[in-house]
């Protein structure tokens, strides 16, 4: 298989994406709330890096499914 050939993602393995995506949206949803109520400076920095960071991971998650979304089937396997 040439390196530049995309092939197919299996459901399952789009689920997997897909609940990958919701749990870094819910890590960014805790993070964003714990950097809102603590008083601690150093806390809430960390939080903000962490919620930069899972947002990458989430944009990451979500481009690969964008690209793959052209060979999913289009019917359930």
């Amino acid at each position: 298989m040439h390196s530049n050939q995309m092939q197919a993602l299996s459901g399952k393995e789009l689920e997997y994406i897909a609940d990958s995506i919701s749990n870094e949206d819910l890590l960014i949803k805790q993070l964003a709330a714990t950097a809102g109520t603590t008083q601690n400076q150093t806390v809430q920095q960390i939080c903000v890096q962490q919620i930069q960071s899972h947002t990458q991971h989430m944009n990451t998650l979500i481009q690969l499914m964008q690209q793959h979304q052209q060979y999913a089937p289009t019917q359930p396997q």
